[in-house]
């Protein structure tokens, strides 16, 4: 997003990502904190399905990209953190990550380095 851009945003309740064949392609932005990871982890997964579908098929989907930011106490509490990482490698510059840790002590992994901001 840029300065005076529009967006809407969703606070909790049930929702999801179910574009169509044909839609035009969005750009996401993903907000979790802790456990609240869980229903956005689900919709990077089929995120991550239909671009590996868009690229073999030619299908009509047309997906856009996502970044999602996600934060917690350490890296320990960064669920599913590897399968994000993974999902970064498979589609790089589609689907991208910023971890954030509010009260890390110890140090980060170098895995994780370039993707965490934080104490």
């Amino acid at each position: 997003c840029t300065v005076d851009s529009e967006v809407a945003l969703r606070v909790g309740g049930d929702f999801f990502f179910d574009p169509q064949p044909g839609d035009s392609p969005v750009k996401l932005v993903l907000i979790a904190g802790g456990v609240g990871i869980n229903p956005l982890f689900s919709i990077l997964l089929h995120i991550a399905d239909l671009h590996g579908y868009q690229e073999g098929k030619g299908n009509g989907y047309k997906m856009g990209t996502v970044k999602l930011y996600y934060s917690a106490k350490n890296t320990s509490e960064l669920l599913f953190k590897k399968n994000i990482l993974g999902l970064m490698n498979a589609f790089p510059g589609k689907i991208t990550c910023r971890f954030h840790v509010t009260q890390q002590s110890s140090q980060i992994c170098k895995e994780l380095q370039p993707h965490v901001t934080g104490k």
